[in-house]
């Protein structure tokens, strides 16, 4: 019976790290989409305010 409890006990360790692997590569994903949603948006206003100062440059 002690044996049995040790099993189960081990089983659950096992699946208590797993769920901390799991956790960290959903950190990992949601990091990877932030900085991507990022890129994007900072390129778009780069490319809007390079704009915007040609035009101003122009009209000088």
């Amino acid at each position: 019976m002690v044996s049995m409890t040790a099993f189960i006990a081990g089983i659950q360790n096992r699946l208590k790290t797993e769920e901390k692997g799991a956790t960290a590569v959903e950190y990992g994903l949601m990091v990877a989409l932030i900085v991507i949603a990022a890129i994007l948006g900072i390129t778009a206003i780069g490319t809007n305010l390079e704009a915007l100062f040609q035009d101003v440059a122009t009209r000088l």
